[in-house]
């Protein structure tokens, strides 16, 4: 069962979603103005990356028999991963000119998502140090 409490004395979601929209916010300004180049195997490895988090994922909530603090990370986390997957495949699908604004945007939509992955991921560890099982 898991328990959606915890007792939880740490909630830092709120600053891992500040953070990545400020690093998603300067990836597109920098890509824009072609100070930072995006190469072409980053969305693969970011990819990867996001469907393996997604699975590691998938085996901490998936436990049995053991009561599991699942911290308001979990929502903050899936929504990360599942961002990463989206702007990825949507980068390697859609054919587009590396100086456009549209690119920017992805790109930067694409980091954003990835920094939510590493950050809330962060927000978990803290919360499930801190967390109260019963």
């Amino acid at each position: 069962m898991s328990n959606n409490n915890c007792s939880c004395r740490t909630d830092c979601t709120g600053l891992a979603v500040v953070a990545s929209i400020i690093i998603g916010i300067i990836t597109t300004f920098l890509v824009f103005t072609n100070s930072i180049i995006i190469p072409t195997i980053l969305p693969w490895a970011l990819l990867a990356v996001a469907v393996a988090a997604l699975g590691v994922l998938l085996l901490i909530t998936s436990r049995r028999g053991r009561r599991i603090c699942t911290c308001t990370a979990l929502p903050t986390i899936l929504t990360g991963i599942l961002g990463t997957i989206f702007a990825a495949i949507i980068l390697l699908a859609v054919d587009v000119a590396t100086t456009s604004l549209i690119y920017a945007i992805v790109s930067g939509a694409l980091l954003l998502f990835f920094s939510l992955i590493v950050t809330s991921a962060t927000c978990l560890i803290k919360c499930l140090s801190d967390c109260d099982e019963e």
